[in-house]
C-alpha cells in the first residue's frame, strides 16, 4: 500500500493505494468512500479485493486528513469536491466506487457534480433522513441525539444515536416518549470528557443528512447508481432511508449482507459478513 497527500486549497487529503496504478486488470481503481468514517474503516473489505487496485482516503478533518478552510462542519458538495481532487490526481480516468453511508452521500453529489468521475457507484444505505414519510419525525430524533451528547458527552449521545439508528419503523410518539439510554448499558463511558466537536454526534454534519440529491444530473451523468442496504437494516432508519433514496431514483434498493457496517470485522464493534459482503459487491459489480 502507498499513501499520498493531496494538496488543495481547503485540506491536505491523506488517501492510499492498495495496487498499481493503471490497475494490472485493466479496470478502473476501486474507490471506498466513508464519511464520518476514515479510511481505517474499509480495511476489511480492501483486503478482499487482492486482485483490485484499492483506493482509500481520510474526508477532511478526519484521520489523517486536515482541513483549512476555517470551518467545522461538513458539506456533500466540498466533499465531493475532494473526492474529485483524488480521482483527478490518480490519472488513470473514470473509477467503480463503493460509498457507505455519509460517504453514499457524498459519493451522489460527486456524481451530479463531476459526472465524468464514476463508471459505477454502489452507494450503501446514505442517510437521507429527510426523504422518508417521517422526515420531521427522524429530523426531531436526530435533534435528541445532539442534545444528549450536547448535555452529557460522548457516551451519552452515543447511546443515543444507537437507540435512534435501531430504532424499527418510523419515529413515533412511542420513540419520543423514551427515557434516555444508559450509556453504561452498550458499553460506553458514563463520564464525560468536555468534548464537543464529534463529526456523528454534534451538528457538524447534518448537512449531510439534510442533502437532497439532484435527480436530474444524476440521471445525466452517465452512470451506474446503485442503491444498496443491508439486509438487516430493512426496519431501521438507513434501511428506510435507502429505499426512499433508491425510489427516488426509480429502482429498488439491492440487498446485501449483514448490516450498516456489514463490510467490516469485528474491530468496529458489531461485526458484519465481510466475506458475504465483499462477493456481493463484486456481483454488483461485475453486473455492469
Amino acid at each position: 500500500m502507498d499513501t499520498y497527500t493531496l494538496t488543495t486549497a481547503a485540506a491536505d487529503l491523506v488517501y492510499d493505494v492498495r495496487g498499481p496504478l493503471p490497475a494490472a486488470d485493466g479496470r478502473p481503481p476501486l474507490v471506498m468512500v466513508g464519511q464520518p468514517m476514515d479510511a481505517t474503516g474499509f480495511a476489511a473489505l480492501a483486503a478482499r479485493f487482492p486482485d483490485r487496485t484499492v483506493v482509500t482516503y481520510d474526508p477532511r478533518g478526519l484521520g489523517r486528513s486536515t482541513r483549512k478552510d476555517g470551518r467545522a462542519e461538513y458539506a456533500p458538495e466540498s466533499l465531493a469536491d475532494d473526492v474529485h481532487a483524488v480521482i483527478e490526481a490518480l490519472g488513470v480516468g473514470p473509477v467503480e466506487m463503493f460509498a457507505s453511508s455519509g460517504g453514499a452521500v457524498t459519493a451522489l453529489a460527486l456524481v451530479a457534480r463531476h459526472p465524468e468521475d464514476v463508471t459505477t457507484l454502489v452507494a450503501h444505505e446514505p442517510p437521507l433522513i429527510t426523504l422518508t414519510p417521517d422526515g420531521p419525525a427522524a429530523v426531531r430524533a436526530r435533534a435528541g441525539v445532539r442534545d444528549a451528547y450536547e448535555a452529557r458527552g460522548w457516551g451519552a449521545g452515543m447511546a443515543a444515536f444507537v437507540a435512534m439508528t435501531s430504532w424499527e419503523g418510523e419515529f413515533t410518539d412511542a420513540y419520543f416518549a423514551q427515557p434516555l439510554p444508559d450509556p453504561a448499558a452498550f458499553g460506553m463511558p458514563t463520564e464525560d470528557d468536555g468534548s464537543r466537536d464529534d463529526p456523528l454526534l454534534s451538528d457538524r454534519s447534518w448537512a449531510v443528512s439534510d442533502h437532497l440529491p439532484d435527480v436530474a444530473a444524476i440521471e445525466a451523468s452517465g452512470t451506474r447508481v446503485v442503491i444498496a442496504m443491508g439486509e438487516e437494516s430493512r426496519t431501521v432508519q438507513t434501511g428506510r432511508t435507502s429505499a426512499a433514496a433508491a425510489g427516488l431514483l426509480g429502482q429498488a434498493a439491492t440487498v446485501f449482507p449483514s448490516h450498516h457496517a456489514g463490510f467490516a470485522d469485528g474491530e468496529f464493534g458489531y461485526p458484519g459478513k465481510p466475506d458475504e459482503f465483499a462477493q456481493r459487491l463484486r456481483e454488483v459489480l461485475d453486473a455492469s
